[in-house]
């Protein structure tokens, strides 16, 4: 076909056509640059797919059981297949009579097999079926940032399930009572009473630690602050619960120990006692000795000396700032393993 051809009415109208969706195309693309440096709307993202997080609730929630005592309730994971469920110290504190349910809304009766209040840890043994145990994660492999379930029964409401990341790692973290706690890892994810005990979980469903305390903020009166919460690390929780199965108790805590009896008063923290030929006993402190320091470390209250030691390694050797009739003194103090 020669080129002349095109001079007639069919090829005129396609030379027309041509030249038209060409100026169209020319005007969506200037038109669509000047929309986006004018700010004008442009179509909203798609939405997101699915996060998974079910599949990763599937997997965990039937190892999250709830414990009710004659003092209240809490939350539990199945450390094993023997029906040991590790859970928190002060979720079992003073009680004699254990209420298991589990996820499946059975309910079964346990006993108390060990507690280690210094870590806030205990364990008890179900009588009955033996549920699915929880995976256990390596928690020094936890990252910042990761995404971190909390599965627990807060406020009675069983089986509930927080959303948030990991926010800091390997905190010491004083919990009241001369109680602190080392390596602890901060979330997001909510926590609130009834989770204590329950589970934190990454997003394979293994557990990362054991849900604790939420912090409190003086500006809101004492209560808990919002998107601060603490869990326990597994790999603290395997060491500690592993022993109590065991043994119903605690042989190697890995924690430092003073061997003190301690008080808060007005100017200070006051040793009421030392124990005989213990670490601070064999450093030269007294009864009625007030701590001014620790480590380097103000010790202004039995939770700041808890923190310090929760903080240290048996076998370290500390200074310690002590204040007596005579005045203040120096001493050095080898931390013992706490019994």
């Amino acid at each position: 076909m020669s080129r002349t051809s095109l001079a007639g009415p069919v090829g005129l109208a396609a030379v027309v056509a041509i030249l038209v969706a060409a100026v169209v195309a020319a005007i969506q693309l200037l038109g669509g640059a000047g929309a986006e440096e004018s700010g004008a709307a442009s179509p909203p993202p798609a939405a997101p797919g699915p996060t998974g997080f079910e599949a990763v609730v599937d997997k965990a929630l039937p190892s999250v059981v709830q414990i009710t005592t004659e003092r209240g309730l809490g939350s539990g994971v199945v450390f094993d297949g023997a029906g040991h469920i590790v859970t928190n110290a002060h979720v079992v504190a003073g009680a004699r009579h254990f209420r298991v349910t589990l996820a499946d809304g059975s309910q079964h009766a346990a006993t108390l097999r060990g507690v280690f209040t210094a870590g806030d840890l205990a364990v008890v043994t179900l009588e009955g079926p033996r549920p699915k145990p929880a995976a256990f994660a390596d928690s020094s492999r936890v990252r910042v940032g990761q995404y971190a379930l909390a599965i627990g029964n807060p406020l009675g409401l069983r089986s509930s399930v927080t959303q948030g990341i990991v926010s800091s790692t390997s905190r010491t973290i004083p919990e009241g009572d001369g109680v602190a706690l080392p390596s602890v890892i901060q979330t997001s994810a909510p926590i609130n009473p009834g989770n204590s005990g329950g589970a934190l979980v990454d997003v394979t469903g293994a557990v990362i630690g054991i849900p604790t305390l939420a912090a409190l903020d003086p500006e809101l009166g004492g209560s808990a602050a919002p998107g601060i919460g603490f869990a326990i690390s597994s790999n603290t929780v395997r060491a500690i619960a592993t022993q109590l199965v065991a043994h119903g108790r605690v042989l190697h805590s890995g924690r430092a120990w003073l061997g003190v009896q301690l008080r808060t008063v007005l100017n200070g923290v006051i040793v009421a006692s030392a124990d005989r030929n213990g670490p601070a006993q064999r450093a030269g402190v007294r009864a009625g000795d007030v701590i001014v320091s620790l480590a380097g470390r103000p010790a202004a209250s039995v939770d700041d000396v808890a923190a310090v030691l929760a903080s240290n390694r048996p076998g370290r050797r500390v200074g310690i700032v002590l204040r007596g009739p005579e005045g203040e003194r120096s001493a050095s103090v080898t931390l013992g393993e706490l019994p």
